[in-house]
């Protein structure tokens, strides 16, 4: 079909962000389990060196105006940090744990406004010598200005192995404060994998691997955002949990515009191929890998206020599944059956037969992958969830913190690992 009207496409929007930054993820969801990245390790016993034990920490003693997602930061030489103890003015002790690197200790929830808070950072050096530094710092008051998130992952939810992490600002995120906020993203992986976060946008960052998710895997994500700086003085709304389970099967659509059709996999074996008809030329539908982001079962395409739309229309459309924010879908097309297979019709859409709608209405998840090849435009970032639009290499360089090596080194591998057949095989109903 075509693509959205801006009327439509923003209520689509809508009503998938705010429902999600609202209530994907509970802000005080009881103590959360430890979170690291999947490519990190814990930190090894520190090896007999000859430098004297020496102990930093931060925040400095008697610091004010700490942000409430203030960690407690440690550089150790000649040893490894053995304990922190935080506790706010009073005596309530502080959870959290220490970083994969050993380089801070991160509090399990935000700290409070206006609070005192002690910390005692001990280290042990390789003979078993021991060196302590407390620290105290005050945090700031509630910030008047606030940049809110939105969490695109629900427990109760089966998704598709493409399912990337998206996190979504409701203002932009400065390049200079991105790091910072990317640091405060953690996702554990089970079984592990590795991954990395990416930004698409000033209000979108995404966290994938080299490939798709293993089927069966979960993953857990704690954006621990509240009181981060987010640049031009505002600063986090809150901190944000979810949980992404990704289905049992791995279910993968491909579709060729040389062939017009699309290749149904299931657990990387072609289960069905079906005609398609993509967008005309003078509306074409995007190449690239994308995901199904939204599945409605009934929706109407109304594009007769926009403007810059020559072709303006309202239809109802049925078993429609999200491409992109710019209105590209799969749905049921009964009126162009007769050029299914044949010749490009749509205004953009992947448009297919009724029954072949419900088919892959029913197989597909949320976090399904798309790959659509060779037509005249390629997908543009952030329209839509486009972690996989681009190769690896590619990706790794969204990243705002360095690159560990070892993802680095993983090369740039295909995600899909599938390929389409020749032209001369049949298409099924």
């Amino acid at each position: 079909m075509s693509t959205m009207a801006r009327r439509s496409a923003m209520a689509l929007v809508l009503a998938v962000v705010a429902p999600l930054a609202l209530t994907a993820c509970s802000e005080d969801g009881g103590t959360p389990p430890s979170f690291v990245t999947p490519t990190q390790s814990a930190p090894e016993p520190a090896p007999a060196s000859a430098e004297p034990l020496a102990l930093a920490v931060t925040p400095a003693e008697a610091a004010k105006n700490q942000p409430v997602s203030a960690e407690i930061g440690t550089r150790v030489t000649g040893g490894q940090v053995q304990t922190v103890t935080m506790t706010e003015a009073g005596g309530a002790k502080v959870a959290g744990t220490m970083r994969a690197d050993g380089s801070s200790f991160v509090p399990t929830k935000p700290l409070k406004y206006g609070k005192k808070y002690s910390a005692t950072v001990v280290a042990v050096g390789p003979d078993g010598t021991t060196i302590e530094k407390k620290t105290s710092f005050t945090t700031m008051g509630r910030p008047s200005k606030k940049t809110g998130a939105g969490l695109y992952l629900f427990s109760d939810r089966s998704y598709g192995v493409a399912m990337p992490v998206v996190i979504e600002f409701t203002k932009p995120v400065p390049t200079a404060a991105r790091a910072a906020v990317e640091r405060r993203l953690f996702v554990t992986v089970e079984p592990p994998q590795p991954g990395i976060w990416h930004w698409s946008s000033s209000l979108q960052v995404m966290y994938r691997g080299p490939q798709y998710w293993q089927p069966g895997t979960k993953i857990t994500v704690r954006a621990a955002l509240e009181g981060v700086p987010m640049g031009d003085g505002r600063y986090g709304d809150a901190d944000r949990l979810g949980v992404g389970n990704i289905a049992k099967e791995k279910v993968e659509l491909i579709v060729d515009n040389k062939t017009k059709r699309m290749q149904v996999f299931k657990n990387d074996v072609v289960v069905k191929t079906l005609p398609v008809s993509l967008g005309k030329t003078k509306t074409p539908s995007s190449s690239g890998t994308m995901v199904i982001m939204d599945k409605q079962r009934k929706t109407v395409f109304d594009t007769t206020d926009d403007p810059g739309n020559v072709d303006r229309y309202v239809v109802n459309i049925e078993y429609a599944q999200r491409l992109t924010w710019g209105g590209e879908y799969i749905h049921a097309a009964p009126w162009s059956v007769k050029d299914q297979g044949v010749r490009n019709v749509s205004h953009g859409c992947v448009n297919v037969s009724m029954a072949n709608a419900v088919y892959l209405f029913n197989l597909t998840s949320i976090g399904t992958p798309v790959t659509v090849k060779g037509t005249e435009r390629k997908i543009k970032p952030a329209n839509g969830w486009t972690a996989w639009s681009v190769g690896w290499a590619e990706y790794l360089k969204g990243s705002a913190l360095p690159v560990p090596p070892e993802l680095s080194a993983l090369g740039d591998p295909d995600p899909t690992a599938s390929a389409l057949p020749s032209p001369s095989v049949s298409p099924t109903a």
